[in-house]
């Protein structure tokens, strides 16, 4: 079948900041998570004489067809995950963007199953394989799912969410968006004017579960420091607090501002810094774009330079990871 249409169009989040950010924009880039190829067009526009897309979302290639013509060979569009982008990459790169989280184009589409706002199948896989959201509903222990909500999504009311989904499904599937977000905003207070809707974290939770987003981010954030020519740019928009820890944490250690210990913690061993940080406080939208772009409301912008120092893998248990993403995700 054929999706939907997505019915608003894509903009993307802090695009003005980022190519301020970066410049100037030459050479080759990567644009790791390609979505509606917002960031793209972006770069081309900027300078970038060929951009590498790469999305493990085969409608976002399928949708790259009705606006790439005119970049012809200067835009390469790959299918895959960004955790390994420098080996879909293939060559040293002049920087790397990375848009985290679910795009518009998910978020629009009904049949993907990501929104609580939309009615569809209970699914939020990006890459469209594998194990679902309804998967993991209906199949999870009371306990795992619980543990799901709560470090994926840091829901307080977890575990009464969790009893409430097990008692649901005992009694029929929970196979559709909003029989889920209605489960869970039975369980939770009504809303106040302007707060968010009771479902989005765990809906966040479960999303980020399905993806294995921060396995993936880890990876990618190691990839980038990999794929960056020396002088290359990394600039990396987040949308909640969790995935700006991580990405935060890493620059932090990678350029050398993790602190050298104390009469608490052991003393770390100095490496030479493989990145500068450009971004010491991440770079937020301003009243005029989240008036525009709502969704920009919360996205986090963090961007540092690559240096000649080699690359090496970094601190994974430094990096802020939730509990759960140390034992591995699904």
């Amino acid at each position: 079948m054929t999706p939907n249409t997505p019915d608003a169009p894509h903009i993307p989040v802090l695009l003005g900041p980022l190519l301020a950010g970066v410049a100037p924009v030459a050479g080759v880039w990567l644009d790791g998570t390609l979505g509606a190829g917002g960031y793209t067009r972006g770069l081309f526009e900027a300078g970038a004489e060929t951009v590498i897309g790469i999305d493990r979302d085969p409608l976002a290639l399928e949708l790259a067809q009705d606006w790439a013509a005119p970049y012809g060979d200067r835009f390469r569009p790959v299918q895959g995950t960004f955790s390994n982008l420098d080996t879909l990459a293939g060559e040293l790169l002049d920087g790397v963007v990375l848009d985290l989280g679910v795009s518009s184009m998910q978020l629009d589409l009904a049949e993907r199953g990501f929104s609580f706002n939309r009615d569809g199948p209970l699914d939020m896989r990006m890459s469209q394989e594998g194990l679902s959201a309804a998967d993991l509903v209906n199949d999870c222990d009371e306990t795992e799912l619980a543990d799901i909500l709560y470090h994926y999504g840091e829901e307080r009311a977890s575990r009464r969410i969790a009893r409430a989904i097990v008692a649901a499904r005992a009694v029929a599937p929970i196979e559709t968006t909003l029989k889920l977000a209605e489960i869970v905003s039975a369980n939770l207070p009504r809303p106040k004017p302007g707060q968010s809707h009771p479902a989005t974290r765990s809906f966040q939770a479960l999303r980020i579960a399905v993806n294995a987003e921060f396995h993936e981010l880890a990876d990618g954030l190691e990839a980038a420091e990999r794929a960056l020519k020396p002088g290359g740019m990394l600039a990396v928009v987040s949308f909640h607090s969790l995935e700006d820890r991580i990405v935060k944490r890493f620059l932090q250690q990678r350029s050398g501002r993790m602190g050298q210990g104390s009469r608490h913690a052991p003393m770390v061993e100095v490496e030479a810094d493989r990145f500068v940080t450009l971004t010491r406080k991440a770079i937020a939208a301003d009243d005029a774009e989240c008036a525009a772009n709502p969704r920009s409301r919360s996205a986090l912008l963090r961007i540092a330079r690559r240096t000649e120092a080699p690359a090496s893998g970094a601190d994974r248990s430094a990096l802020g990871l939730p509990r759960l993403a140390l034992k591995g995700e699904r």
